[in-house]
Formats: C-alpha cells, sequence, structure tokens
C-alpha cells in the first residue's frame, strides 16, 4: 500500500503514477461509454473506476453473474438487502492494469448476457445507438 501511495504522489508529471492514474480515468470512462452504448444503466460519475450497472430485477441479478462467468468475466453482484430490491446491479471495478483487449472482451461477454436476460433498458425496438 504504502509503495503504490508513493508512485501515486510521486512529483512527476511524467512518471508512473501520473501514467497510471491517466491509463485508469481512460479505461473507466471507456468502459463505462461502452455499457452506456450496449444499452445498460450505470450509476456514479465518469472518471470514476467504480461503475455501478443496474440489472433493477432481483431474479436475474444471480442469472447475469453465472452467465457472465461461464463465459470467463467474473461479476460482482449486489442485491437485496444491501440495495433497494428494485436496485439489484452489478459492480464493476476497473484498473489501469487493465488492457483494452481485456475490457473489450468483458464489454462483448456482458452485451451478449445482458441481451440474452433483458437487461438492455437503454435501447429500444430497433436496436441499441452510441451515446
Amino acid at each position: 500500500m504504502l509503495t503504490a501511495l508513493s508512485i501515486i504522489s510521486s512529483p512527476s508529471e511524467t512518471g508512473l503514477g501520473q501514467q497510471k492514474i491517466t491509463q485508469l480515468a481512460k479505461n473507466a470512462n471507456w468502459f463505462r461509454q461502452e455499457m452506456e452504448r450496449i444499452g445498460l444503466h450505470t450509476y456514479g460519475d465518469y472518471n470514476s473506476p467504480i461503475i455501478p450497472v443496474l440489472i433493477y430485477h432481483p431474479g436475474k441479478v444471480a442469472a447475469f453473474s453465472r452467465e457472465c462467468l461461464s463465459r470467463g468475466v467474473a461479476v460482482v453482484v449486489v442485491g437485496f438487502p444491501a440495495t433497494s430490491i428494485v436496485l439489484s446491479r452489478a459492480r464493476f471495478c476497473i484498473s489501469a492494469s487493465h488492457t483494452r483487449s481485456d475490457l473489450e472482451y468483458a464489454v462483448k461477454v456482458i452485451e451478449e448476457v445482458a441481451e440474452l436476460l433483458c437487461l438492455r433498458y437503454g435501447c429500444n425496438m430497433f436496436g441499441c445507438e452510441s451515446i
């Protein structure tokens, strides 16, 4: 922990700490945009590496986690009583160490599972559009 804090607080604007912070924001913002693009509702703010994706239906929480895991993506899900009964969600924690291909694979899996479980709330009957 101390080493991580030391790297992040490095005074150099081009040092490893700044590179990690910049990469983390890029990864988090790209992932959030992709979740919204595929029609999922997100909570939270841009630049935050914690991205809650709303599932809403309590009966679909376990199915979402199970279907993602069966495709190689581990997902943390949160439901009642930790949330309101209708605000069940998956909680994604993005890292600076995730590669673009890691994130692209996760998005592909999440999109497939969201389609399977009818979770694409931001889409209309003609499909999803980029935001």
